[in-house]
């Protein structure tokens, strides 16, 4: 009795904490709802694409009460659901007036020619909104049949504009995934991961189909993880791996597409130098880096050989999520030793010209200089996690990363 009584304890705990987690996230405000409900005011089809569990439902589910118009959920996950669409043409023509989501439409790719004829018949904006995991897939088959009729929306993990400053540590070391971040505590947050990176190994990337062995994709994952931030060595991890280097570029390419890498190309435009050509590659969620590194708390990684590049990788990261597609990210190195770790252009015409240092009170070295000197962007910056703003020479700013977010991009 007493351990019925104690299991059952636990239970209501955890029951708990899941409610209270659900309500902290949709208490987040996240950057993207503007942005989405202006463009389903003008497009028939919305797809929102990204990796599994960083909100795309919750955030779907949140536009239905919002929108101007009665709206369904389906869910191709849910035999229910799934019974719904047997015949996918009469279930849409009966609710034409209505906005359908579907989640997971990467489970039924056939409908996405289905939804082009009922798109065409009754053209009005916010029809549709179609959740995507899989993105080669979503974007192969809706841009076959959906041109002109669908507009996408990336949806990453939470930006540290969307909690509070105070976190900025606990989103760095934890990542953007909602249910990592709220997690209560370290052990449930490192479970989380761990269950993450098997379930997307083991059962989204068959899905996908995409034969590569576990344990040898965990190994992949692991050497990015130690090359982080790094100008990749194709031929090193080729090597390490008993894999071909064209393997290599296409599983790295594959990850780059699904939203969970990132590769930085070099910036090279009208530079008469020597530059590096080969690109930088960053895991985008800092918490599945610290997971595949073993690092589980602020201890674990103030003595990592890793600190530098992490906080390097979680600051592009948190300020290409807010940048959106307004800019194009480029680093800058030459044979040299000239280097900056992030470019900002629009239209090939540097803006922004960023290095990223963990110190409260940075030094320009030589080679930044040069590089500031090459590259003649129209503002400079050193970001740090929190210093003051202020010139630290006649063209060069050094702000924090929460003020650099909202007050220049």
């Amino acid at each position: 009795m007493l351990n019925y009584e104690h299991n059952h304890e636990n239970f209501n705990s955890r029951l708990n904490i899941s409610w209270i987690k659900h309500y902290l996230y949709i208490m987040i405000q996240r950057i993207a709802e503007n942005k989405l409900l202006e463009t389903l005011s003008f497009f028939p089809v919305v797809g929102i694409v990204g990796p599994r569990q960083v909100g795309k439902t919750t955030l779907a589910k949140k536009l239905q009460t919002i929108i101007d118009k009665e709206s369904l959920y389906i869910d191709l996950e849910n035999p229910r659901d799934l019974a719904r669409l047997s015949d996918p043409v009469l279930f849409f023509e009966t609710h034409a007036d209505k906005c359908i989501l579907i989640d997971e439409i990467q489970l039924m790719p056939e409908l996405f020619s289905i939804i082009r004829p009922m798109v065409d018949m009754n053209r009005i904006p916010g029809r549709f909104i179609l959740l995507g995991s899989a993105s080669p897939i979503i974007i192969r088959k809706s841009s076959e049949s959906l041109a002109g009729r669908i507009a996408y929306f990336e949806l990453s993990g939470l930006n540290l504009t969307e909690v509070r400053k105070t976190n900025q540590n606990k989103l760095w070391i934890r990542g953007g995934f909602p249910d990592a971040f709220l997690a209560p505590n370290s052990d449930l947050w490192k479970q989380w991961h761990e269950n993450f990176l098997k379930t997307y190994i083991e059962r989204d990337l068959p899905m996908l189909g995409l034969n590569i062995g576990a344990k040898l994709l965990r190994n992949l994952w692991t050497m990015i993880a130690h090359s982080h931030g790094s100008v990749i060595n194709y031929s090193n991890i080729s090597k390490s791996l008993e894999m071909s280097s064209t393997s290599i570029k296409k599983y790295i390419d594959f990850f780059e597409n699904a939203f969970l890498f990132r590769q930085l190309q070099p910036y090279h435009t009208n530079i008469k130098k020597r530059v590096v050509k080969s690109p930088k590659v960053f895991i985008r969620d800092s918490g599945i880096l610290h997971s595949l590194l073993n690092i589980n708390s602020d201890l674990d990684l103030e003595g990592h050989p890793i600190k530098g590049n992490s906080w390097e990788g979680y600051v592009i990261e948190q300020i290409l999520q807010h940048a959106g597609s307004s800019y194009q990210a480029f680093f800058y190195r030459t044979h040299q030793g000239a280097e900056l770790d992030l470019i900002l252009t629009k239209s090939l015409r540097p803006v922004f010209a960023i290095e990223i240092k963990y110190s409260s009170s940075p030094n320009l070295t030589k080679g930044n200089l040069i590089s500031f000197e090459d590259i003649q962007a129209e503002h400079n910056f050193i970001i740090t996690p929190d210093s003051e703003d202020y010139l630290i020479s006649r063209t060069t700013r050094v702000c924090s990363l929460p003020d650099f977010l909202r007050t220049q991009i």
